[in-house]
């Protein structure tokens, strides 16, 4: 069965979108991106698959009775790393659908 000259077309364009996005995702595993919190105190770097790769903490913060805010501050400053990781897969997403909204939930391979 021969799909319409209007389905053909979109289904390249699909495949080209697809392909794109496989490439995105895979250059942005290498891409990081970094969170300070506490004046810099505490700085959190993620990936752009979200995922946190490392934590940086002053040292004056690892004394006992700073344990508490050291505390709040590693999970403010996660918080913060993983939203700009979000932010910026969302970026490059747009940039490839032409800010095609897509459904709420809709997860695209790879992201």
């Amino acid at each position: 069965m021969q799909l319409p000259k209007e389905f053909q077309k979109l289904f390249k364009e699909v495949q080209k979108m697809q392909k794109k996005m496989e490439e995105v995702s895979k250059e942005l595993e290498t891409r990081t991106i970094t969170a300070q919190v506490g004046g810099g105190m505490v700085k959190v770097t993620a990936n752009g698959k979200q995922e946190i790769i490392s934590v940086e903490i002053e040292e004056e913060l690892l004394k006992p009775e700073e344990k508490e805010m050291l505390e709040d501050l590693i999970v403010a400053g996660v918080n913060e790393a993983l939203k700009k990781a979000k932010e910026m897969v969302e970026e490059e997403l747009a940039k490839i659908t032409g800010g095609l909204a897509l459904p709420p939930g809709f997860k695209l391979p790879g992201f």
